[in-house]
């Protein structure tokens, strides 16, 4: 398995919604199983497609049960609120408090191409909405306030010269978490 490169913050493919899997062949399982790799190097608990250049609806993850694959995920029910500090492979060494529903509904289909219905509670609901955030070209930092969003541009256009800095002394001009 080859690693991916992960896009970050200022790339616009993380900006733009992506598109239905329509297969689900060994192509798609290759890069899957790559980005999975690419998010244990990382290290992260998800991966959405955009996250490494491809406009496709699906992400990869592993929150200590195995690594597992969702496509064409679709959040159907939520409920309640939930409070908790959200990083992202994308704004690597940022980590913002964010609200999100506390309980979720999610409904797509695994690797196999099997259709399936998961309940999410906290860590779980809280991965899979961030994930689907990025299949519809939402990063965490559309979620925070002015002030903190205010901030955190600040922090990104560090991270972005550093990064244009690296690439151009010949490093890798990947980001890596403090």
């Amino acid at each position: 398995m080859a690693s991916q490169r992960i896009r970050m913050v200022g790339d616009p493919v993380l900006r733009r919604r992506a598109d239905d899997v329509t297969d689900i062949d060994s192509k798609l399982a290759r890069l899957a199983g790559d980005m999975l790799r690419t998010m244990y190097d990382a290290p992260g608990l998800g991966l959405a497609a955009p996250q490494v250049g491809v406009r496709k609806r699906f992400f990869v993850y592993d929150v200590g049960e195995g690594p597992q694959v969702l496509i064409n995920p679709v959040i159907t029910e939520t409920d309640g609120e939930w409070n908790y500090l959200e990083g992202c492979l994308s704004v690597p060494g940022l980590h913002f408090d964010i609200v999100r529903p506390k309980q979720i509904h999610l409904t797509g289909y695994d690797i196999d191409g099997n259709e399936v219905s998961l309940e999410a509670d906290e860590l779980l609901s809280r991965l899979f909405q961030h994930e689907l955030d990025h299949l519809d070209g939402v990063l965490l930092l559309e979620h925070l306030d002015e002030e903190q969003r205010r901030e955190a541009n600040r922090e990104v256009r560090k991270l972005q010269l550093e990064r244009g800095e690296s690439e151009r002394s010949g490093g890798s001009g990947r980001l890596s978490l403090p």
